[in-house]
């Protein structure tokens, strides 16, 4: 129940709470981005009608000037010209209507006009002319009789001496603009203004001209208008198909990040598990030993006392040999007990201060007897100070003789074994170094199991022991080996006193 509901927690940790967070970021960005193209969009349409109304514009601006040389040579004779306009009128279906006035605004010569002859000096645009002598559009919309809309766009006619002569005018068709913008994109809306002024509409009604925030508003160069566009409505199923791929990604990258977590917690909680077995086997072991150690030694005892009488009764050189046989088996026996009883619970010890130059100095001799059994070579390195711990001497000395008989047992033929006793700042280092055959990398990490051996005739227990007893004397034990190469086991333990040479 409890990894069950530990699983779900982890699964709105890791897949929904960030599936709901990122989801709703990443579906904003693309609504953004996609609020953001479509203005983008609508704003290259509006780039594209500024070009075609600017160059509309300059073209009639052109005309009108070339029409004004002309005019210049012909202004006493007005009819000369009339059939020049006629014909740029029929020949550009831009025009509504082409018109020549005098220097006072009054109409000399045109094309057939749906003006009123006698309204032409009174429009604000002729006397805007007349004042700056200066090309001038009108801002605003004109109906004519026949019902058609213009825009009005002037030019003076000037002497050398920039004195007005005359000034021509010419009517600009809406529809015309109208047509050609329909032509470029038929379904666009959009309006051209002049301030409040609209001047032209394109597939729009009022009522969607009262959102402001739907419209881009687009300057012209030629003009003192503005054109705006409407921005396109979103695209749901595109934004549905961009948020769903999105979401798509995400819910694979949290499920694979939960299974690797679910995987992860599922190795520690198996490594846990087989702690755990460990230490109950241990426990185990430790409270069968205790269990059974008295009542193994008493008789043990009583055996050996016998065995002592018996020696000193037969002392002949052959029954002695057979008594020092039994006194060893008996010993061996002890010890083994002794080691189960290790791995019992704890038990209240003594710590002594032992100095473990010392202690290797006295082993010297029996581990250099044991290496000269095997044929190999000891090579001490050992402080001449004073190195003190705090532990039990005896069982310093099992860890330590334990140790070397390990490194003996890796040879299959001659070696060296070193032993190192370095002091760093608050630490001592003990060191045991050989060339045997070493430890396959997928055994080290099984070594301090109980029960784990490589050897025929052994118990499994002696480094479980020994990492047993380092412990208890807050040290740390580390074995780091490689095949054909050797192996080499550190021993730290803290020094009671730092200073040195005391």
């Amino acid at each position: 129940m409890k990894l069950h509901k530990g699983n779900f927690f982890i699964y709105l940790i890791v897949v929904v709470i960030p599936v709901i967070l990122l989801g709703l970021y990443f579906s904003n960005q693309i609504l953004k981005e996609n609020d953001m193209k479509r203005k983008d969009d609508a704003l290259w349409i509006a780039s594209i009608y500024q070009k075609n109304w600017d160059q509309f514009i300059s073209e009639t601006i052109t005309s009108l000037k070339i029409l004004s040389l002309s005019a210049n040579e012909n202004l006493d004779n007005p009819e000369k010209m009339e059939p020049l306009l006629h014909k740029v009128n029929q020949n550009d279906p831009r025009y509504g209507g082409l018109f020549l006035l005098d220097h006072n605004g009054r109409l000399l010569t045109g094309t057939a006009s749906l003006h009123h002859k006698i309204a032409f000096p009174e429009k604000s645009l002729i006397k805007e002319v007349i004042e700056t002598k200066d090309i001038i559009i009108s801002n605003h919309v004109e109906i004519l009789q026949n019902n058609q809309r213009i825009i009005s766009l002037a030019t003076p006619v000037l002497t050398q001496d920039n004195e007005l002569k005359g000034i021509f005018i010419a009517d600009l068709r809406i529809d015309y603009m109208k047509n050609l913008m329909k032509v470029l994109t038929p379904d666009t809306k959009l309006f051209v203004a002049n301030g409040k002024n609209i001047l032209l509409k394109m597939n729009v009604n009022d009522d969607g001209l009262k959102k402001e925030d739907k419209w881009v508003t687009y300057p012209m160069d030629k003009l003192p208008w503005n054109i705006k566009v409407k921005i396109a409505d979103r695209d749901i199923k595109e934004i549905a198909k961009n948020v769903g791929k999105n979401l798509f990604i995400l819910l694979v990258v949290t499920h694979v990040l939960f299974l690797l977590i679910e995987y992860i917690l599922l190795r520690i909680h198996t490594l846990k598990e087989r702690k755990e077995n460990e230490v109950q086997k241990l426990e185990l072991v430790g409270t069968l030993a205790a269990s059974t150690a008295h009542e193994i030694r008493n008789p043990l005892t009583g055996v050996k006392g016998l065995i002592q009488l018996l020696s000193e009764k037969y002392t002949d050189k052959e029954d002695q040999y057979y008594f020092d046989v039994i006194n060893s088996e008996l010993k061996r026996i002890n010890e083994i007990v002794s080691e189960f009883l290790v791995l019992g619970k704890p038990t209240a010890q003594t710590l002594d201060h032992v100095n473990i130059t010392d202690t290797l100095h006295e082993l010297k001799p029996l581990i250099i007897s044991e290496g000269n059994a095997h044929n190999i070579e000891c090579i001490w390195e050992i402080t001449g100070e004073s190195v003190i711990v705090k532990c039990v001497k005896d069982q310093i000395k099992q860890v330590i003789l334990n140790l070397t008989r390990n490194a003996f047992d890796s040879f299959e033929n001659s070696g060296t074994v070193q032993i190192k006793l370095n002091i760093f700042k608050d630490i001592c280092r003990l060191q045991i170094i050989d060339n045997g055959k070493g430890i396959p990398e997928e055994d080290l990490e099984k070594i301090f199991r109980p029960f784990y051996t490589s050897k025929e005739t052994g118990t499994g227990l002696g480094l479980v022991i020994c990492r047993r007893i380092i412990n208890s004397f807050n040290g740390t034990i580390e074995i780091y080996s490689k095949e054909t190469i050797g192996t080499t086991v550190e021993i730290s333990l803290p020094l009671v006193n730092k200073k040195r040479n005391q």
